[in-house]
């Protein structure tokens, strides 16, 4: 229900007493990425990634935290007797479950305490346990599925605290600045509450408003937390993980939510990098109404996509909208590595005209492009199963230490891996995958970094999402036609050799893997088969591509070689056949017709096959194709190329003249059938 507002004198709190107003109007917030519109087409002109990946996030700072408590010992021994009482008392159940060997029959209802607890004990700690629901190196399975539950609903706070924060952030009255707004709130979470408004030019907006005393309750459960973190890793000696790190980064991302500015530069940047994608919205940011405390945004309107009679209802594919929601979280995770870690059904909005919209950019986070590009090594050496090279890119990634023994680990992968790679992508399951590496982590020293346990979070949430919507869905199976295309089209030097890992194995050309590759990549819905064939050129006539120029001159060798040496046994065939027609009716013995190991005719039905690929992918155009073959024919590698076919091909009928001179000088058993030397064996 909305209303217009009786902003009844917003100055006292709860309990009666004056707030002191902190700051007043926010003239001028720190820039954010131009906006052309809500969703704009392409990134804007001059945007540099790389040095946008080098600005660093806003971030808390530890020292001036530990100074500012330092002196306030009172304060900071009663908190942590608040919080330190009730995990002493959790903490002593689980060691009499481990005294009376009942730790495994107890350890779901102990996980359900240790929810409940967190959830107790504030905001801080909700967000701990969110952290902890992916951090497979510090929690078992059990606590991990149980913290995944963790819900961060509060009551909601005084509207006329709310009020007094909104006249303090914007400069003026809340009547002053909307139109309208809700008599409460729509909703109420751990860091702040929302409303529904309208602004007096009529826009329908969401006035997000942050709790009070937030940022104080934060650091101070904040330094409690390093200051543990600290005597731990000091004192027990079986905590692998840099605890104080993470508790670093923990904080980092949380201070950066309670900065409602930045989410609003989070939500617009997010716009300009995946707002091209027709199918994905992004709500506007209204910056006069918005300030540290305070967020305004467009109003949207829609149902949550586990809501599927109401998202049938209004004629709507659920399944396609994840499926949208997929292709947006792989662009983020592995094209430009900003990406939201916190895709709950509520942040995801099914819209009436069909659009998938997103909401609440408060937790983002960002991949570092030398990551992204280890991912997809690591999927490519997954597929591969080189469990070796996968346990090596575990130390690329920072998930091992160098000087960690590899050769178990590897083993412990292989374990994992061969099981679900048994099955095809299609019925592979993310969870499933995450679940059993969860075991291998635990027990081996992984040190899970960050970006990565907030990956996990987004995907299984959003796997939870899909599976909820179909239960058929595999987030995997969505994602392969992107990776391939990635591989297909990316000139970065690590997915070229990644492409050439995929597709050489033992000197041998995969051609099924080509196959697949091509199958799948015309299926991604941005897949641009003219940049794919060009990027493929460009590599092929690289330096990095002389190992395949090679590979390409022995193909068009032997298929050119068997062709004619089929072409000259049909033609040698058909003369003895005229000549010695009416002479005699013995049959004519002639050479064995049995194809080399590498079968021409099967290299040419490939061909033909991944031909018909190209012209059944979208965006095929011959003319074009045309047009690149001219320019690849006048290149002087491709010159060099026929130079190498041609002379190879001299030598074979030189070295097979050879023998066929000295075969007819050599007495032959006359009822012997002749075979031909394998072609090898004349290079």
């Amino acid at each position: 229900m909305t209303s217009t507002m009786n902003p009844a004198s917003a100055q006292p709190d709860s309990s009666g007493k004056t707030i002191e107003a902190r700051a007043v109007v926010v003239k001028e917030l720190p820039s954010s990425p131009p906006r052309n519109g809500s969703n704009p087409a392409v990134l804007p002109s001059g945007f540099d990634v790389d040095a946008w990946e080098a600005t660093p996030s806003p971030s808390y700072d530890p020292e001036v935290i530990e100074a500012a408590y330092r002196g306030r010992w009172w304060k900071v021994l009663q908190r942590a007797i608040a919080v330190l009482w009730p995990c002493f008392l959790f903490a002593f159940g689980v060691w009499r479950d481990r005294q009376t060997q009942t730790i495994k029959q107890n350890a779901p209802r102990r996980a359900k305490q240790l929810r409940e607890l967190l959830t107790r004990l504030g905001p801080a700690f909700i967000k701990v346990g969110q952290a902890l629901s992916t951090r497979p190196d510090l929690v078992p399975a059990i606590y991990l599925e149980e913290l995944t539950k963790l819900q961060d609903q509060l009551p909601p706070f005084p509207n006329e605290i709310a009020y007094q924060f909104i006249e303090e952030e914007l400069g003026d009255r809340p009547e002053n600045c909307f139109a309208e707004l809700s008599e409460k709130p729509v909703a109420a979470a751990s860091l702040g509450q929302v409303y529904k408004g309208k602004l007096k030019t009529g826009e329908v907006v969401a006035v997000k408003v942050q709790r009070p005393g937030l940022i104080e309750q934060i650091t101070l459960d904040v330094y409690i937390m390093r200051s543990l973190a600290t005597w731990a890793m000091a004192n027990i000696k079986r905590i692998r993980s840099n605890l104080v790190a993470i508790t670093d980064e923990f904080a980092g991302r949380i201070f950066e939510e309670m900065d409602y500015s930045q989410e609003g530069r989070n939500a617009e940047l997010f716009a300009q990098l995946y707002g091209a994608m027709p199918e994905i919205y992004v709500p506007k940011i209204y910056w006069e109404y918005t300030g540290k405390r305070v967020l305004t945004m467009e109003w949207i309107t829609g149902t949550k996509l586990t809501n599927l009679e109401a998202v049938a209802a209004q004629g709507i594919d659920a399944t396609h909208l994840v499926d949208v929601g997929v292709q947006c979280s792989l662009r983020q995770l592995l094209e430009y590595g900003f990406f939201h870690a916190d895709p709950h059904p509520g942040n995801l909005l099914a819209m009436p005209n069909g659009r998938l919209a997103y909401l609440d950019f408060g937790m983002m986070s960002r991949v570092k492009k030398y990551q992204r590009y280890g991912l997809i090594e690591a999927v490519v050496h997954m597929v591969n199963r080189d469990f070796s090279r996968l346990a090596e890119d575990y130390v690329k990634l920072e998930f091992l230490t160098p000087d960690t023994d590899l050769q178990p680990i590897a083993g412990a992968l292989s374990g994992v891996f061969s099981n679900v790679l048994g099955s095809s992508v299609s019925e592979l399951n993310f969870k499933n995958i995450t679940d059993q590496l969860s075991d291998v982590m635990y027990e081996f020293p992984f040190r899970v970094p960050a970006y990565y346990a907030l990956i996990i979070r987004s995907l299984v949430t959003l796997e939870g999402i899909a599976i909820n919507v179909d239960p058929d869905f595999k987030v995997l199976s969505k994602a392969y036609p992107y990776i391939a295309k990635r591989l297909l089209t990316d000139p970065a030097p690590e997915l070229r050799a990644s492409l050439q890992d995929l597709l050489f194995r033992e000197g041998e050309f995969r051609w099924n893997r080509l196959e697949n590759l091509l199958n799948n990549a015309k299926d991604s819905l941005d897949y641009d088969l003219n940049e794919g064939i060009d990027r493929a050129a460009e590599f092929l006539f690289s330096e990095r591509g002389e190992f395949i120029r090679r590979e390409v001159a022995m193909r068009l060798v032997e298929a050119i070689d068997g062709a004619g040496q089929t072409a000259w046994r049909s033609l040698t065939d058909t003369w003895a056949k005229v000549i010695n027609r009416g002479r005699s009716t013995a049959p004519v013995t002639t050479a064995s017709t049995t194809q080399p190991a590498n079968n021409p005719r099967e290299t040419l039905a490939r061909l033909q096959r991944i031909w018909n690929l190209l012209q059944d992918t979208p965006g095929f155009d011959s003319v074009k194709l045309l047009q690149l073959a001219a320019k690849i024919l006048v290149r002087p590698e491709t010159q060099q190329l026929g130079q190498q076919v041609a002379s190879e091909l001299a030598q074979r009928a030189i070295a097979r003249l050879i023998r066929e001179v000295l075969m007819a000088q050599s007495p032959q058993p006359a009822a012997t059938n002749e075979r031909s030397l394998p072609i090898a064996s004349l290079r």
